[in-house]
């Protein structure tokens, strides 16, 4: 994939979440909330200052993210469904 985001922004595939409960119920499909949960898949340069400087990003490639369920922008890059969201949007780090 040849895609860098911009400045601040951050590239992330869904990580899918399970469809059974721990109940052993079976959710369907039609029921089923998108994930919350996602993996970096790439990230920008950094936010830029008023006065030009650089601010490089607290996420990297490969993190585990969680993300607010309406964050994001939805993208279809190389017939991959994709999210392109600011790294403000990240609400922490899965360790």
């Amino acid at each position: 994939m040849a895609f860098k985001p911009l400045h601040d922004r951050v590239l992330v595939r869904r990580v899918e979440e399970d469809t059974k409960t721990k109940g052993g119920i079976i959710i369907p499909d039609t029921a089923q909330e998108k994930p919350q949960q996602g993996e970096i898949i790439a990230v920008g340069s950094g936010a830029k200052s008023e006065d030009g400087k650089v601010t490089p990003l607290d996420v990297k490639q490969g993190d585990k993210i969680l993300f607010g369920k309406w964050s994001g922008s939805e993208v279809t890059i190389d017939g991959e469904e994709l999210l392109i969201m600011k790294e403000s949007d990240v609400l922490g780090v899965i360790a």
